[in-house]
Order: C-alpha cells, then sequence, then structure tokens
C-alpha cells in the first residue's frame, strides 16, 4: 500500500519541518517491510482568494488533482474520530490487507477544507478536539503513522 500526507501550505525552514522529517523517513524505511511500499507527500500553496469560501474550494480542486485516482482518503479534521495509536495501527492493517492500493491523508489550510471534499473522504480522523498549527498537525501524522507501524512489526518505540 502507498502512504500520501497531503497538505495545504508550504514550510521552509521550520523546526517543525525537519521533526516531520524524521518520522517521515523512518516511517519510508519501516513501511516496506509491512507491505506499505512508498511514502510520498504533496504540498500545496494556500489560497489567495479574497473569502474563505473561495478560499477552501480552490485548495479542495487543487488536492483532488494531486490525489492518486481512487485513493483511500482520509481528512483530519477536529470532529472526526479519535483513535488510539493502536486502533490506527490496526485500521492501516486492515486498509493494506483488503487490498487497498493507496491511503492517503490529507490536511486543509487555515480556513479548513471544503464540506464537499470533507464529506467525500472515505474517514475522519482527529487528534482530539482542540485547533492545531497546521505544522504541528503534520509532524504529530508523520509520528503516528511511525508508531502505526512500529506497533504492526513489534517493535519496542511504542510501549503502551
Amino acid at each position: 500500500m502507498r502512504v500520501t500526507l497531503a497538505a495545504v501550505g508550504r514550510a521552509r525552514d521550520e523546526p517543525e519541518v525537519a521533526l516531520f522529517e524524521r518520522y517521515w523517513e523512518r516511517a519510508s524505511a519501516l513501511g516496506p517491510k509491512l507491505g506499505f511500499s512508498r511514502f510520498s507527500t504533496i504540498f500545496i500553496e494556500s489560497s489567495r482568494k479574497p473569502t474563505a469560501a473561495e478560499r477552501i474550494r480552490e485548495e479542495a480542486d487543487r488536492l483532488q488533482r494531486r490525489l492518486l485516482r481512487g485513493s483511500h482518503v482520509v481528512v483530519l479534521d477536529s470532529r472526526g474520530q479519535s483513535l488510539t495509536s493502536d486502533a490506527f495501527a490496526g485500521q492501516l492493517a486492515r486498509h493494506r490487507d483488503a487490498g487497498i492500493a493507496d491511503i492517503a491523508f490529507v490536511i486543509g489550510g487555515p480556513d479548513g477544507l471544503s464540506p464537499e471534499f470533507r464529506d467525500s473522504a472515505q474517514a475522519r480522523i482527529a487528534f482530539g478536539p482542540q485547533t492545531w498549527p497546521h505544522l504541528l498537525v503534520r509532524t504529530m501524522l508523520a509520528e503516528q503513522i511511525f508508531r502505526a507501524l512500529s506497533i504492526l512489526a513489534g517493535h519496542p518505540y511504542h510501549r503502551a
């Protein structure tokens, strides 16, 4: 299964980027041993349209065009399902075992994701009801994907 993280907004030299890359590289190294063949990212620029509705619509269009057709889309949304790390690992394994070829985790921009894009996703997950900075969400997601793979591998990284 190929894993993609797609997000609105580009980051340059922020410390969160280095931490994100650290966990993403760890996941990329461990994943192939567990049936997760490729880890990629899609980062699009935030829209500069004048209204929030126009911005989220434009960002959704850009994201949709970049995602692989047929991807199992999981959006990060504060109203989504909160999962334990073990449950998240179990979901990844079930998707892999069901033959899903591509899974895409999508993080919206400052205005969020369009309701249409959010509602068309196969799943919504949350890191709690709080609003988090987007760069931290990327890092938290990369860490949770690496943690899930560690759980599946029986690696001691996860000691819950």
